[in-house]
C-alpha cells in the first residue's frame, strides 16, 4: 500500500519536489521567496501552501512573445 504524502515537508522534501538543487532550496527559503518557516534548526513546509505558492508564481510569470520572423527576400539570401 503506499502512503499518501505527508502535510509537512522538509527542506530535501521541497527541494526534490520542486526538482531543484538542496542549496537551491535553502537559499529561497532563508530570502523568504518561498514559504515556510524554521522549527529551531530545521526548515518545515506546508505542503498545500507550496501548491499555492508555485501556482500563484507560475501565474505572475508572463510568457515571452517573440516577434514575428522577418521574412527575407531570395536577393538577400544570396
Amino acid at each position: 500500500m503506499d502512503n499518501p504524502p505527508t502535510e509537512i515537508m522538509t527542506i530535501e522534501d521541497v527541494a526534490a519536489y520542486l526538482r531543484i538543487p538542496l542549496s537551491s532550496a535553502y537559499k529561497l527559503a532563508q530570502e523568504g521567496k518561498i514559504p515556510g518557516q524554521k522549527v529551531g534548526r530545521h526548515w518545515r513546509f506546508h505542503r498545500r501552501v507550496v501548491e499555492t505558492w508555485i501556482m500563484r508564481t507560475a501565474a505572475d510569470i508572463q510568457p515571452q512573445v517573440l516577434p514575428p520572423e522577418t521574412v527575407r527576400s531570395g536577393a538577400a539570401l544570396s
